[in-house]
Order: C-alpha cells, then sequence, then structure tokens
C-alpha cells in the first residue's frame, strides 16, 4: 500500500430537499475545481425552519483531496 498526503477544505452546502442532497451538492461544486477529491467528512448539520416546517437543510464538510 502507497503513502499518500492529503489536503483538507472546508465547505457548506444546501438544499430544500434533505442533507444527503446538500452532501452531493457540495462535493459536486468543489469536484469542479479541485482535482482528486477522496473523501468527505460531515462537521456540522443544521436548517431553516419556516412555517414550523423544515424548510431548508445546511451541511458543512471536510473534503480530502490526494496531493501530487
Amino acid at each position: 500500500m502507497s503513502s499518500h498526503v492529503y489536503k483538507l477544505i472546508e465547505v457548506a452546502g444546501t438544499s430544500p430537499l434533505g442533507y444527503d442532497d446538500a452532501i452531493k451538492q457540495a462535493v459536486a461544486k468543489a469536484a469542479k475545481t479541485v482535482e482528486h477529491l477522496d473523501w468527505f467528512e460531515v462537521t456540522e448539520m443544521r436548517g431553516h425552519i419556516k412555517d414550523g416546517q423544515v424548510a431548508h437543510f445546511q451541511v458543512v464538510v471536510k473534503i480530502g483531496f490526494r496531493l501530487d
């Protein structure tokens, strides 16, 4: 097994559909500008309430990418 070195970035993703979609939005956006994404970790979860209902979901994720 070879050794790797990773750098971490932290991004926030949002979605009206759910936490899963918010995570996917964050990773997809990061993938447009950063190469070699390998893993993510959800560090925060929160949401917005409107009229007594959950209206929006937000997650903060750390994304690890491999350095060449």
